[in-house]
């Protein structure tokens, strides 16, 4: 039996669905050597993401189109501590311009203890433990601000 050549449209399809997918390992986190090393291994097989690629590709419209969901999807997933398939991106596609990155939040803490700022009264207040208010009598180089996730 003769093997059919693939013709140019179908090498430039499989090199763009490919582009895809090495897109989707290094947005967690691989590099080219470790997606190789674990498509070897077999703990990545790689044809799995060639169909969902593929729809990615369509629906983007070009490469480019489908690594930047790729990476929106990958930064919103990332800011809540969630793991994000490939399947996620085009299933999330019409979200898109929807998912934002959840915002860091930093929160004002003296002595351990959170601080509430009080816009009528233009002050800090501590927050004891027994969830009394005290006016902060600090410096404002004394208040610790911690990130809150």
């Amino acid at each position: 039996m003769k093997k059919k050549k693939k013709t140019e449209k179908q090498i430039r399809e499989e090199t763009d669905i490919q582009e895809i997918v090495n897109h989707y390992f290094y947005s967690k986190g691989l590099t080219l050597e470790q997606i190789k090393k674990d498509a070897k291994k077999k703990k990545i097989i790689y044809s799995r993401f060639t169909r969902p690629a593929k729809l990615l590709l369509t629906l983007a419209g070009s490469v480019k189109k489908a690594q930047e969901a790729i990476d929106k999807v990958a930064q919103w997933a990332n800011s809540r501590g969630l793991d994000y398939a490939i399947e996620t991106v085009f299933k999330k596609w019409l979200e898109l311009d929807r998912l934002k990155p959840k915002e860091i939040i930093k929160k004002p803490y003296y002595k351990d203890n959170p601080m509430v700022w009080s816009e009528t009264k233009r002050k800090w207040y501590v927050i004891n433990e027994y969830d009394e208010w005290l006016e902060f009598a600090g410096k404002e180089e004394d208040i610790e601000w911690r990130i809150v996730k």
